[in-house]
């Protein structure tokens, strides 16, 4: 079976007994500490990864990251590493984040500007991703890129809009580089 197969089992299950026991909010908050995590520390990552470490040592060390973490994560967490499941680890807390947001109506969309946005601009964003989206909330990443040289790229799920000067050039000298005419002598 495939790992993101599995790994959306998983995080449904995780995210329908949340949702049983009233302790979404805290599952939620411990899945985005542990993406966090595993965004900033690659030896955590490689760690939980390991075939060669043992279960028991990684489960110690998710349970020493998680000292006040909900019992319904550690138990998770338990879980997890008496299947031996511990390299999908961060793969079902990525579909369990997916899965609230698609629980709670909230769309994300990634936004790449030249500059950092102002309250203005953001809100705009948030208007047009509530348009394309037809959800009413709305989460915005931001990030920041000089090599676009000016405008935006919006990313709404598998769609993007790409509104940047650096696109427009390409498509500018892909135009040029096609001769259209030819010289008659």
């Amino acid at each position: 079976m495939s790992v993101f197969r599995v790994s959306s089992r998983y995080a449904k299950s995780l995210i329908d007994l949340s949702i049983e026991k009233g302790v979404l909010e805290g599952v939620r908050e411990d899945m985005n500490r542990l993406l966090a995590i595993g965004t900033s520390n690659k030896e955590f990552v490689s760690a939980i990864k390991s075939p060669v470490i043992k279960g028991d040592k990684k489960l110690k060390v998710l349970k020493a990251l998680f000292p006040n973490g909900n019992e319904l994560t550690l138990a998770f967490f338990d879980i997890l590493s008496k299947k031996g499941r511990e390299s999908l680890l961060l793969d079902i807390a990525k579909a369990f984040v997916n899965l609230y947001n698609e629980h709670r109506g909230i769309q994300v969309a990634e936004v790449t500007t030249t500059f950092a946005m102002d309250d203005k601009q953001r809100e705009e964003f948030k208007k047009i991703v509530k348009q394309i989206s037809n959800k009413q909330e709305v989460e915005l990443i931001e990030k920041v890129n000089k090599d676009i040289i000016g405008g935006f790229v919006l990313k709404v799920g598998d769609r993007q809009l790409d509104e940047s000067l650096n696109s427009k050039l390409n498509a500018l000298r892909l135009q040029f580089s096609q001769n259209l005419y030819e010289k008659h002598i």
